[in-house]
């Protein structure tokens, strides 16, 4: 009679936990059943439309139309300066310079760099504040400069 009472009682919070989670309404089992049962279509639903989100972007951006460029850049901080790395799956001649030219605006020093522009464009660059400058420039500082000049170059390339 106990173990029953205890079942009963199991079930009971099992429910009301289900009812919550799936907000429902609902005052007998079987209607927080339905309604959760409901609830776990819309969130399948939900999902369905976040992979196909995914997938349209995911095809979108391997597209040869789709500007922005898709361009990967990390900035690390280092000792003395920044280790930035700059990755485009496609071949983008002229950004180099663009880049090397964000460098030269936030007064950044180069001081070693690795460079391939044939099928794909890869920096890797170790970059020291200019000593004389003054001002002191963090990860993020980097990271935005180049952003700015990943877009302006892509602006500028777009209409060629």
């Amino acid at each position: 009679m106990v173990s029953r009472e205890h079942k009963r009682a199991a079930l009971y919070e099992k429910l009301q936990l289900l009812r919550s989670i799936t907000n429902s309404h609902a005052l007998n089992k079987t209607s927080i059943i339905v309604d959760a049962s409901k609830y776990i279509e819309e969130l399948k639903q939900k999902v369905e439309r976040l992979n196909e989100d995914i997938a349209n972007a995911q095809t979108s951006s391997s597209s040869s139309d789709q500007t922005p460029l898709p361009v990967q850049v990390t900035v690390e901080t280092l000792e003395k300066g920044f280790l930035i790395n700059v990755f485009s799956e496609k071949s983008c001649p002229g950004l180099l310079v663009s880049v090397l030219e964000a460098f030269e605006d936030l007064g950044l020093n180069v001081l070693e760099a690795r460079v391939s522009c044939a099928d794909s464009f890869r920096l890797q660059a170790v970059g020291g504040e200019n000593e004389e400058e003054g001002e002191s420039i963090d990860a993020h500082a980097v990271k935005q400069a180049v952003a700015v000049a990943i877009k302006n170059w892509s602006e500028n390339n777009e209409h060629e």
